[in-house]
Parts: structure tokens; C-alpha cells; sequence
């Protein structure tokens, strides 16, 4: 190995270690993905908010639902007294309440029976609004920062501003039967309601349209933490059921084999059909497949045979039959391509055929009265022939 070469395998390796010092010294750019997860530090996490809950909740136990909301809360009904063994408040904080119509039905039997829920999400289940005859609106129409307050003049000093991470949905339409308005936004001076109380059956459904705030970007930003504090003051302080969307799909996953792999039997007997399959194919492998013979494809000799055709007429000064067949075939092409009747050529099929063409109407005029006129012609000449073929090709490249 000369000196040159080893020269330049020491800058290719001073460069390589150059890049990976660079990458590794370069700080990583922050995450601003709205996960609402409990478990994430990133701005627009809920980990301050999870952490917090037992200071907000000294009385209470925080239980964390890994599973859907019907599936945990089924577990705990008791069919024969009617009643759930368990009791508190129901909690679910995300930008979207994705959850389907039999667990957000199960919520509301589990508040009716004097349990409580709390769901601070932009867009509430259908289910919900169905059953609390509520509705809510997104103006999307909205600059700046918006002001959020409470309803209790006990909380004025509580009242916070936040300028990213917002959405201008509210409620537009309450049941004053049974609600009460416990907070406001206000965008562009214009106040809205975003937190209500809802009372059902025995119970209390709690909802708000601003989840933001109670991520860690809101709380650890100015005193916003006293905002999230006299929201969650008005949940009673008994056993709080943490659900997170993100935390659920990562515990149980979203394949479709889930069913499967969490039972033994199935599990083992898919995995066996799996190593079966896979030595099936390794020793099918190496299987040698009959030649296959080499088939050349058939000449396409319809160019040669109309030029034949053409030159034979052509030879024999037969203009009549080349012009009633150059007509025939314009026609039958106006037909398929365009879906018109081509038996009479009057000035209402010029104009349709202008319409759906894009030609000129004043050439298409030209044409259709040259082939009525020639179709009419006893004797055509060689001039007629070269005017009509003329026309023709006009219309094919236009």
C-alpha cells in the first residue's frame, strides 16, 4: 500500500468520525406531535398532568385502563344485584375521543349508576352527543390566542391564554334541561362555551373541547397549571380510571392476530402452521420447472395488407370505392367515438358533433357537405379522392 492511498483512507475515516461527532453533538429537534400520552415528555405529552393527578387527588387511586372502556367496565358489573362493584371517575384526555358505539354506551351506564365521567377531547363520540342532546361546531375562522375562563366567579383568577396548539370548536347547542355551563373561550372577543356539565341518571358527565391545556407545553407555560387545577376541582375525589388511546394500542397492539396470539392453543397452532409453511417452501424450492417453450409473437401484418388494398384500388383508378369506403370508416368512427347517428347529416348533427369534437364548426360544414355531395356523385375523381382524404386528415389531427 503506497503513501497516497493511505492518505486517503485516513481522511475518509477523519471525515466519517467528523459526521458522526457532528450528528451526535447536533441536539435533536423537538417533537411536536400531539400524542396526549401519559408516558411521553414531549410538548404536547400528558406526563405533568399523569404525574400531578395524585397531588390533584390526594384521596384517590389512580387506575390505568389498558384495555377498551366496555371491556374494563363490563368486568366489573354485577349482573345480579344490577350494580357496578367499582366507583369513581371515568378519565380520558385526547385530541379525538376514538372510541366505538358499545364502549361510549358502556361510559354512560357506568355514569348513570352515580359515577362520574371526564372527557376533555376536541371531537366527542357521536354516542354522547346523541344521548345529551348536544352538538358542537369548529369555526375555523380564528387568528391569535384564545382566552379561556371559568363560569364560577370563585375561579376569575384562573382564567389563562394560549396561543399554539388550538382549535375553535364549542358547543353550539345544550339540553338546559340538564346541563350546566361551567367554562368559556373566547377568540376574537367572542365567548364560547367549551366545558360543561351534564347530569345523567345518578351521575355527571364532564365535558371539554380544549385538551391542550392540560398537556406539559400548557401547564409548565406561565401559570397555566391553575386553569387545569379548577377544571379537575370539580371531579369528586374517589378512584380515577386513567384511559389513554395511544398507552392502549401500545399494550395490545393493532394487528389483527391479536385475538389469536393472546390465546395459547391458537397461538402455538398458528406458529406451527407458520414453521410448516416455511419448510414446505424450502424444500419446494429447488424444484426445476419445465422449459417453457419460446412462442414468437404473430407479425402484425394489417399495414402491409392495407396498402395492398390500397395500392390495388389506387391501380385501377377506382375512386368510387376508395371514397365509399374513406366515408364508411369516418362514419363508423364518428359512431364509436362520439355515440352519434350518423344517417342523417344535417346541420343539427354538424353542430353536435362540433360540440362534442372541439372542431371548428366551419370545417366540419366543409367536410359533411363534401361526403353528402360525394355520396351523391356518380363519377369521382382523383381530385375528389385527394380533397376528401385532405379533410379528413384535418379532422383526425386537430
Amino acid at each position: 500500500m503506497n503513501k497516497t492511498i493511505k492518505i486517503y483512507i485516513g481522511l475518509l475515516v477523519l471525515l466519517f468520525i467528523g459526521t458522526i461527532a457532528i450528528e451526535f453533538s447536533t441536539p435533536k429537534p423537538i417533537n411536536w406531535t400531539s400524542s396526549f400520552n401519559e408516558q411521553h415528555k414531549i410538548p404536547y405529552g400528558t406526563y405533568v398532568l399523569y404525574n400531578e393527578l395524585e397531588s390533584l387527588f390526594p384521596q384517590s387511586k389512580i387506575q390505568d385502563i389498558a384495555v377498551s372502556p366496555y371491556e374494563y367496565f363490563i368486568d366489573s358489573y354485577n349482573w345480579e344485584d344490577s350494580i357496578y362493584d367499582i366507583k369513581g371517575t371515568y378519565m380520558y384526555i385526547d385530541d379525538y375521543a376514538d372510541m366505538d358505539e358499545v364502549s361510549a354506551q358502556e361510559l354512560l351506564d357506568f355514569a348513570s349508576y352515580g359515577n362520574s365521567i371526564f372527557i376533555s377531547s376536541n371531537y366527542i363520540p357521536q354516542k354522547f352527543k346523541d344521548s345529551l342532546f348536544i352538538e358542537t361546531e369548529n369555526d375555523y375562522n380564528f387568528k391569535g390566542k384564545a382566552y379561556f375562563n371559568l363560569a364560577n366567579k370563585n375561579f376569575k383568577n384562573d382564567s389563562i391564554s394560549i396561543e399554539k396548539g388550538l382549535s375553535n370548536i364549542y358547543f353550539s347547542e345544550l339540553d338546559s334541561t340538564n346541563t350546566t355551563v361551567l367554562g368559556y373561550q373566547k377568540f376574537d372577543s367572542i365567548p364560547n362555551i367549551n366545558f360543561i356539565k351534564v347530569d345523567y341518571g345518578d351521575g355527571s358527565i364532564y365535558l371539554h373541547l380544549q385538551p391542550i391545556v392540560f398537556t406539559n407545553y400548557a401547564l409548565l407555560k406561565k401559570n397555566n397549571k391553575k386553569y387545569a387545577a379548577a377544571i379537575l376541582s370539580y371531579l369528586p375525589d374517589e378512584t380515577i380510571f386513567f384511559d389513554s388511546r395511544n398507552k392502549k394500542r401500545n399494550e395490545l397492539g393493532t394487528t389483527p392476530l391479536r385475538f389469536i396470539l393472546s390465546q395459547p392453543a391458537l397461538k402455538w397452532a398458528w406458529y406451527l402452521a407458520l414453521i410448516t409453511l416455511t419448510i414446505f417452501i424450502i424444500f419446494n424450492a429447488k424444484r426445476k420447472q419445465r422449459i417453457v417453450k419460446v412462442i414468437n409473437p404473430q407479425q402484425n401484418t394489417t399495414i402491409a395488407f392495407t396498402k395492398t388494398i390500397g395500392n390495388l384500388y389506387f391501380e385501377t383508378k377506382d375512386h368510387n370505392t376508395i371514397i365509399d369506403k374513406k366515408i364508411t370508416f369516418f362514419l363508423e368512427h364518428i359512431r364509436r367515438a362520439y355515440l352519434l347517428d350518423t344517417q342523417l347529416l344535417d346541420e343539427k348533427f354538424i353542430k353536435i358533433l362540433s360540440l362534442k369534437s372541439g372542431q371548428d364548426l366551419g370545417s366540419l360544414k366543409k367536410l359533411i357537405n363534401r361526403i353528402v355531395h360525394l355520396k351523391a356523385k356518380q363519377s369521382c375523381t382523383e381530385d375528389d379522392l385527394l380533397g376528401l382524404n385532405k379533410l379528413i386528415e384535418d379532422f383526425y389531427t386537430k
